[in-house]
């Protein structure tokens, strides 16, 4: 009886602990989207300078992001995940301190890279703590909190750049972080994975290519596209992506492993992820400036009226984890961004320079609902498509990827209004912001597309039939 009241404090203390963490880390991806007109104000810059302070983060948080769950694998992930949080904790502190736009960014950096080591490891120090049979749940209800975290950062975010100062969107992780410090170091069991030796040579080669190609995104319609610099970072960044895989495919110990991909349940979430993450945060960072700039509402009225979109997570995603563990993770992880294609489809159409908020409303609301049913199954396909010992790995390059696709989304869709529109005036910002949304859209259609590869329950049961035992811990729940 005791040991099953212990086993169960555990569980909800790791749960708590691991939701915090990943909440803070979430958030810091799209607090600043309702600051940056507040961040202008005080420190200039241009756009190229604001989505710096948006990809700065999300791109070392991605690129380091499997580097962060090796580290975890090899040196104890709840040693590493005090470090990550302590790294996180003190840039944050750095950000709300910055005087320039050049320190806020360089700030941002750092607590990607805190981030990067703290995240991966809170779903395995999770999935470590939780009962099998229970996992869903908990998946559930720190899919839902991470998921209300990226989705409320521009309410969050516009709330106390009206009220108070855009610089507390960053003093907000100061006390959190402080209080999850000893909690983490009392209430979490160290755990290791495969103890590998880090990768290094692939950490390079994978953190250079995709901060190349993200430069030469984000610079390019500044810049041109045949600039000297951008076409290097494009190319260069191709390249080097291209050798981490051929590197992965031959080194004995990759921080990547490819044969990963060979299962269609990892292969079909990531794509899914990868895509839905560049659909969803390209189309929130222009939609929170399009609710300011041209439709004149407050930092907090633009929160506000994001809330069916952003508070859908924490009403749907735990039912969207107990539905994943009865009828499994494919239709309904398909059926949310399937929705979300369509709330971003309706949102493309009806946006105008005088758009009344009723209008806007459907598209918001699909796009909520889509959101919440995609986090919480996508986290239980991603920890049951491989072994238990390779969970941190898996973590890890789910993470990574849907970072990725955040940083080329806003990346990308910034250079798509910029071709096509600007800040110039309401007319040419909507000139922008339409054919911005209709490729969020598209892409995020295309995860669903990416979803349906991932195979059924009773695919997945065949399988586990005709394959040798070694293979079938994998296969038996690859479609869950």
């Amino acid at each position: 009886m005791s040991q099953q009241t212990a086993h169960r404090g555990g569980t909800v203390w790791a749960l708590v602990i691991t939701s915090v963490a990943g909440f803070m880390a979430a958030l810091d991806n799209l607090v600043v989207t309702t600051a940056l007109p507040s961040i202008r104000k005080d420190l200039g810059g241009a756009l190229g300078d604001l989505e710096w302070t948006v990809s700065a983060y999300t791109l070392t948080f991605a690129v380091l992001l499997m580097f962060g769950a090796a580290l975890g694998d090899r040196f104890g992930r709840r040693r590493m995940f005090l470090v990550g949080l302590t790294v996180f904790t003190g840039a944050s502190a750095a950000a709300a301190m910055a005087t320039g736009i050049d320190s806020l960014i360089a700030a941002r950096a750092v607590q990607g890279v805190g981030a990067a080591i703290m995240m991966p490891l809170t779903l395995t120090l999770l999935t470590a703590a939780v009962p099998a049979a229970k996992r869903g749940m908990a998946y559930g209800i720190w899919g839902a909190v991470n998921g209300l975290a990226v989705a409320s950062g521009p309410l969050i975010g516009g709330s106390l750049t009206e009220h108070v100062s855009w610089h507390w969107i960053f003093w907000l992780n100061v006390p959190l972080g402080v209080a999850l410090l000893p909690l983490a170091r009392l209430r979490l069991a160290e755990s290791h994975g495969t103890g590998a030796p880090l990768d290094i040579p692939g950490t390079l080669l994978a953190s250079g290519g995709l901060f190349g190609i993200v430069y030469g995104l984000v610079r390019g319609p500044a810049d041109g596209w045949t600039s000297p610099l951008v076409l290097t970072g494009l190319f260069a960044g191709s390249a080097l992506l291209f050798g981490f895989v051929l590197y992965s495919l031959r080194a004995k110990n990759p921080m990547l492993p490819m044969r990963l991909f060979r299962s269609r349940a990892f292969s079909g979430i990531n794509a899914a992820s990868l895509l839905m993450f560049l659909g969803m945060f390209g189309s929130i960072f222009l939609l929170s400036q399009f609710m300011q700039g041209v439709l004149g509402y407050s930092p907090t009225e633009a929160g506000l009226r994001m809330l069916p979109w952003t508070g859908m997570p924490m009403l749907v995603a735990p039912i969207a984890g107990i539905l994943s563990d009865r009828i499994g993770g494919r239709p309904v992880v398909a059926t949310g961004l399937f929705f979300q294609a369509a709330g971003l489809g309706w949102l493309a159409d009806v946006s105008e320079v005088g758009v009344s908020y009723a209008t806007q409303l459907p598209g918001l609301i699909l796009s909520g609902i889509g959101m919440a049913l995609f986090f919480a199954p996508a986290s239980n396909l991603v920890m049951s498509s491989v072994l238990p010992k390779e969970q941190g790995i898996a973590s890890g390059a789910n993470n990574a990827l849907r970072e990725v696709g955040g940083a080329l989304g806003i990346a990308i869709m910034s250079s798509i209004f910029a071709a096509q529109g600007g800040y110039e005036s309401g007319l040419a910002f909507v000139d922008g912001l339409k054919p911005a949304l209709v490729t969020g859209s598209s892409v995020v259609a295309l995860a669903g597309v990416a979803a349906l590869m991932i195979p059924t329950r009773r695919r997945a049961a065949q399988l586990a039939t005709t394959t040798d035992r070694t293979a079938e811990p994998v296969l038996e729940t690859a479609s869950r």
